[in-house]
This record gives structure tokens, sequence and C-alpha cells, in this order.
């Protein structure tokens, strides 16, 4: 029996890492794809060790989340080599880079703006048309708080997060009625993640901080929601976080 394909595009060591080991301990085939396979090793393993027992295959592409046409050439070759992919993920973020709102380049708003909008818009665009016609499907966006509010420090973000957010509501608008899940994860909180163990210092509290593991398992939950009861809309925080939306 053919496996379904999970493709998770943006695979680092944090929740890429979680949700490549989740699906593949779910028995799903893995196709992780990012720019660097070294940046991917964590993912990579992660999910080659969950599918040991089940034998789930795991692969990983090259492309750039920045280079839309980059992303249409890995995933036309995942559905050739491994099967039309039944979930993708899309979990690439632009850099949390702080500054004034007047301080903005037309570079970088340029940039955040291809990594988060153009790039999940070529990704989603890579699969949907497979799972219109199948009548099923989910299509997955990693994203923040910042799709819910401006900043006076972290502008760019929050612009990128807003335009995934809506690009997000339109294809479910659209496309909800052929039977593909589309949803928009936020997360309310930071991840415990090395990079984050390092910024807090010895005020590191893990309470406060999500671990991806157990974002990954609102992933799978969510996945499995029936038709008759879809949530588009999933926010997350961990129960020490003072809610920031």
């Amino acid at each position: 029996m053919t496996k379904s394909v999970c493709a998770i595009v943006g695979a680092g060591e944090g929740l890429g890492r979680a949700l490549a080991a989740k699906f593949a301990s779910r028995e799903f085939d893995i196709a992780l794809i990012s720019r660097s396979e070294a940046k991917s090793s964590a993912a990579i393993k992660a999910a080659a060790a969950a599918a040991t027992a089940r034998a789930a295959n795991v692969k990983f592409f090259c492309a750039d989340a920045t280079r839309p046409e980059t992303l249409e050439s890995a995933i036309a070759t995942i559905n050739r080599e491994m099967g039309e992919v039944d979930l993708l993920i899309y979990n690439a973020r632009g850099a949390f880079t702080a500054c004034d709102p007047l301080d903005m380049s037309y570079a970088a708003l340029e940039d955040v703006y291809r990594v988060e909008v153009i790039g999940a818009f070529a990704a989603a665009k890579s699969v949907l048309p497979g799972m219109i016609k199948r009548s099923r499907g989910s299509v997955f966006f990693s994203s923040a708080t910042a799709a819910f509010r401006g900043s006076s420090t972290h502008p760019l973000y929050a612009i990128g997060k807003f335009g995934l957010r809506a690009l997000s509501q339109s294809l479910s608008k659209a496309y909800a009625k052929n039977g593909v899940h589309i949803v928009h994860f936020r997360l309310d909180c930071g991840l415990d993640v090395p990079i984050m163990r390092e910024l807090y210092g010895e005020e590191y509290d893990s309470a406060k901080l999500a671990n991806p593991d157990d974002v990954a398992e609102t992933y799978w939950l969510t996945y499995l929601q029936p038709k008759s009861a879809w949530s588009n809309e999933v926010e997350m925080r961990p129960y020490m976080e003072a809610w920031t939306c």
C-alpha cells in the first residue's frame, strides 16, 4: 500500500524537525525542502529515526523559498518520485529583524514578501490542483501572532505574516469546498529551541516556551479533523504565556 506523502518546506532543527518526526511516525513518507541539506540534517535524522519501525521513505529536496520556480521544480520532482503530496506544510519564515518602520528598505520588504507570501503561494499552487482533483489534501502554513498585529519594532515580520494569513484565508475560502483543508497556525510564543535558550540565558524557563514536539502534535490532531468541523485558524501558546493578541 502506498503511503501518504508529507512535504515540509523549511525543515530546520526546531519545528521542522518535530513535524518531520511526527508525520514520519504516522506512516507518512517525508519530503523535506530547504536551501541546504546541512541545515535540514536534524530534521532528516529525526524523520528517519521515527520512521525506522514503519519503513517510511525520507528524502531531501533543495529549493529556495525566495525563488518560486525552485519550489515548483522540487514539488514536481516529489510528485513524480514519491507520489502526489497529501499534506504540504509551509514552515519557512523571513528574518526576525528589528527596525523602525521608516527604516525598512525596499529590498528588505521585497525579501520578506518573497519568503512569506510568494514562496507560500508557489508551494501551495504546486499541490492544490492535484488535491482539488482528488477531493482531498491539506495545506498548513506555520505563522505567528505577528499575522494579527503590526509592530513598531518588527514591522517586516508583521507585514510578511499579515500577507501569509491573507493568502491562507483566500485559498481556504476558494478551495475548502473541493475537500482541501487549509490552515493558518499561529504561535503566540517563542519555541523551545537551542537559539531561544541561548537568547534567554539564565532567564530560560521551558514552561514559558512552546515545545516543538507538542506543537507538532497539534498539527497532527488538526490533520485528523473531520470535514464537518475543520479549523482554518489554529492558535497555540504555552499555559504560562501572557496573551499578546
